[in-house]
């Protein structure tokens, strides 16, 4: 278990949480950074479905070799990824099987190699000792300096790629045609972002396992998505996100007692996301309803206006106060007069002229005609407000 010692306000790391800390943070960049184009294309799920297809490469590596060493599983792990992802490309586009089938059948039937080839590793007499297991779920606290390493130029690696090549995956990921047509290679370039991809599994394989490694590519993605439209904002912003999710579940775990590192940062991940979805001040789900709750009392406000409007044209004087009665009688929602009212005093445009009696100001006359016309036939403009 990490050990984590409290020094007044202050937390020192020991070397065994700072490696760990530092895997879970390249692991969050890359898989932020690369995840946002999964995301953004539709794609979420083929990140699940490429770490699943790595299992049986690990357990071929470590057959082949005998070794449990980082590089040796990578490769292993790359290569089986790599050949799962291409096969649920080329089943697509060859056959008419659509994607998520082809996910499905990928996923299914690499898990179920890789799980058979785990259990018979389990039975021979160094099997045991292999921990291959661990792949499954993840053991970030078991992270070695060297294993971080790995991840740090891997990473570096394919990010490097993206950001060389980002024109280019910003046509694939919109507008492929258009790729097409100016002549840019979008199959090869297709082939090559699912590469990408494959790394950003390969180095999380350790930290989280095959199971959870879909969340921390789509989880940071899709939070950063909550805050921008912009793919120059969303993929350093899936980054931030990434790291701050891979630091703060390292720490978490280290803080408490028999708590897991992977799962914890897949779960903080998703707390990030889940504020994201609610918090974000563009497409968070509390801004949407401020918005629309503005904008049905915008539309309400309008709606009142048109009938003191429609009413006010009745008489000589535009400002002639009516009964809020007759208001409530000319609408299918009665009990929003009496709010509605006051927020159009607020606005100036309606006046109290008695207890139970309304009447158009000045102002709210001119705004009446300029949204209604003098003859209450125009429409008002989208703006309610």
């Amino acid at each position: 278990m990490l050990a984590v010692q409290a020094s007044g306000s202050f937390i020192g790391l020991d070397f065994t949480l700072r490696t760990v800390a530092l895997g879970a943070a390249v692991l969050g960049v890359v898989s932020g950074t690369l995840g946002s184009w999964a995301v953004l294309r539709g794609r979420s799920l083929l990140g699940d479905a490429i770490s699943h297809a790595a299992l049986p490469g690990i357990a071929i590596a470590f057959l082949l070799t005998g070794q449990r060493t980082p590089l040796t599983l990578a490769i292993g792990a790359g290569a089986s990824g790599w050949l799962g992802a291409m096969l649920i490309l080329g089943i697509t586009d060859r056959s008419r099987v659509p994607h998520d089938a082809a996910l499905g059948l990928v996923l299914s039937v690499f898990f179920g190699v890789g799980m058979v080839l785990l259990t018979f590793i389990q039975r021979l007499p160094s099997g045991t000792q292999a921990g291959l297991d661990t792949f499954l779920f993840g053991q970030a606290a078991a992270l070695l300096p060297r294993e971080v390493i790995m991840m740090l130029i891997l990473g570096a690696a394919a990010i490097l790629a993206t950001v060389v090549f980002w024109k280019e995956f910003k046509l694939l990921s919109f507008d492929p045609e258009f790729g097409r047509s100016i002549g840019l290679p979008m199959r090869r370039l297709d082939f090559f972002l699912t590469s990408l991809l494959v790394v950003a599994i390969v180095i999380g394989l350790q930290a989280v396992g095959v199971v959870l490694m879909s969340a921390i590519l789509v989880a940071p993605a899709a939070a950063a998505r909550q805050w921008s439209n912009r793919l120059e904002v969303i993929a350093p912003l899936a980054a931030v996100f990434g790291a701050g999710a891979g630091v703060t579940g390292a720490l978490l775990s280290a803080s408490l007692p028999h708590t897991p590192t992977g799962p914890t940062i897949v779960l903080c991940a998703g707390g990030i996301m889940l504020v994201s979805l609610f918090f974000a001040p563009g497409r968070g789900l509390v801004a949407n309803a401020i918005r629309m709750r503005r904008v049905r009392r915008g539309l309400r406000d309008l709606g009142l206006l048109e009938d003191l409007f429609t009413l006010a044209r009745k008489h000589a004087d535009p400002l002639h106060p009516h009964r809020t009665a007759v208001l409530r009688a000319m609408t299918s929602t009665p009990e929003t007069v009496s709010p509605g009212l006051r927020h159009l005093e607020q606005r100036g445009w309606a006046r109290r002229t008695g207890p139970d009696s309304w009447g158009l100001t000045p102002g709210g006359w001119e705004a009446a005609l300029t949204r209604f016309g003098p003859n209450g036939d125009q429409q008002p403009g989208r703006n309610p407000a």
